[in-house]
């Protein structure tokens, strides 16, 4: 059997109808591996990680984001629903006053937006919000 355009447009649409069909596991493994990534493994437990999200976002764009988490090195966002679900990572030094960061981001869905920090003790906190997102910012 050779490659012909009839086998290359049969294989085309048949890996696109299993990312449309398929697409919410792989976004959440995908989270699952950036947090993996993120924590080495470790577990991430609740604790004072304070997360502001809208909780209705009109327009999907630009959707202001504050995460703070005191005693923290780092922070990373992570948006559940999107193509890309890593969003931002912000990094402290030991003489940072405010261990906090804001963006604006962009969703393309209602989702789960989810902060997981590392603290200076070697431990992993987390905390998520759910935006609802009216008009959806990746073309949607």
């Amino acid at each position: 059997m050779g490659l012909t355009r009839r086998n290359m447009m049969l294989a085309g649409t048949s890996a696109f109808a299993v990312a449309t069909f398929c697409g919410i596991p792989v976004l959440a493994s995908a989270v699952d591996e950036h947090i993996a990534d993120f924590t080495g493994g470790a577990d991430a437990v609740a604790g004072a990680i304070v997360l502001d999200a809208p909780e209705i976002a009109e327009n999907g764009n630009t959707v202001p984001i504050t995460v703070s988490a005191p005693g923290a090195s780092s922070i990373m966002i992570l948006a559940a629903g999107n193509p890309v679900p890593a969003v931002a990572t912000f990094n402290f030094g030991p003489m940072s006053a405010a261990r906090s960061g804001s963006t604006r981001i962009r969703l393309a869905k209602t989702q789960d937006v989810i902060a997981v920090a590392k603290m200076e003790d070697g431990s992993f906190q987390t905390t998520q919000a759910t935006v609802k997102v009216t008009i959806g910012g990746c073309g949607g």
